[in-house]
């Protein structure tokens, strides 16, 4: 799940709270994209309206204009592994934050998927989950949609990674997968072979526990 954090959470952190509200209504107006009313977001999200302050004041250090595209949040993504290429992975994860596929991130995407992965019940982040590696979106996960995402986070991850992988790990590691999830043998996973399988799994549940409390 540390993957999927990316670095607004992380610049967030570093906010102090001494705005008051006036504050945040006028900073709200002098961006090119305008959010919806914190009031709307904290019914929509699992976050206090404070949390979503300081929020917002992260995402729009990072993206002043108040929304993001790809290559911005490639760059921003990729200073977390410099000895890896995080660019394919970045990829996949823009996707999955850009639901309506509209080419951008706006805040309230962001902080939606944000509010799923720390605070979402683990059905709720098991879906996302499902959805970053249903790449063609068609409801199943087939190997050719693992073996991309695996061997994305491979190549972030670079070449210092210990033990050294081998060239075919990737591969390795979706056969074991497939094996595990695929329960009818069909080929293909889905959402509920999916939830079933992690949900057996210990450590990927411990891993679901990582960051409740980041923010």
């Amino acid at each position: 799940m540390g993957l999927v954090m990316g670095t607004f959470s992380l610049q967030s952190k570093q906010v102090s709270y001494h705005k008051d509200k006036a504050d945040d209504d006028l900073e709200m107006t002098i961006v090119c994209h305008r959010p919806e009313g914190l009031d709307q977001l904290q019914a929509q999200t699992n976050f206090s309206k404070r949390e979503l302050q300081v929020l917002y004041r992260g995402f729009k250090n990072e993206c002043p204009s108040g929304v993001v595209n790809e290559e911005t949040f490639k760059q921003i993504y990729s200073q977390f592994f410099p000895h890896g290429d995080a660019s394919t992975y970045a990829h996949y994860l823009f996707n999955a934050f850009d639901t309506g596929n509209t080419g951008s991130i706006k805040f309230e995407d962001f902080v939606t998927a944000l509010s799923i992965l720390l605070r979402g019940s683990v059905t709720e982040k098991l879906q996302w989950t499902f959805n970053l590696y249903d790449i063609n979106r068609d409801g199943y996960i087939n190997k050719e949609e693992m073996t991309d995402i695996v061997r994305a986070i491979y190549d972030m991850m670079g070449k210092y990674t210990y033990p050294v992988l081998k060239t075919d790990a990737p591969k390795q590691h979706v056969d074991a997968f497939f094996q595990k999830m695929d329960k009818n043998r069909d080929g293909v996973v889905t959402l509920d072979e999916f939830i079933l399988s992690c949900q057996e799994d210990e450590n990927i549940m411990r891993s679901l526990q990582l960051f409740e409390n980041v923010i």
